[in-house]
């Protein structure tokens, strides 16, 4: 199941964690705003562990797959 729905009636098509109108942008603001994963979870309880955790791997695939590789030069 994926964890992040878009759909244009749901704020205005913002990315939400599934089955809530909680934006997926709230956890990256908790986490850099130096809250925990926990603290978030408590603030937005229709948000399940699984479905935070699915949605950083995301982000992590999309970086990853994003990212230049860079060759280290030769000497």
């Amino acid at each position: 199941m994926n964890p992040i729905r878009i759909d244009s009636e749901i704020l205005g098509g913002t990315p939400c964690f599934a089955g809530t109108r909680v934006p997926v942008r709230t956890l990256f603001d908790h986490l850099i705003a130096g809250d925990s994963m926990q603290l978030f979870l408590e603030d937005f309880p229709t948000v399940s562990r699984e479905m935070a955790v699915a949605a950083l791997e995301m982000g992590l695939s999309a970086l990853e797959a994003r990212a230049e590789v860079i060759e280290p030069a030769h000497r």
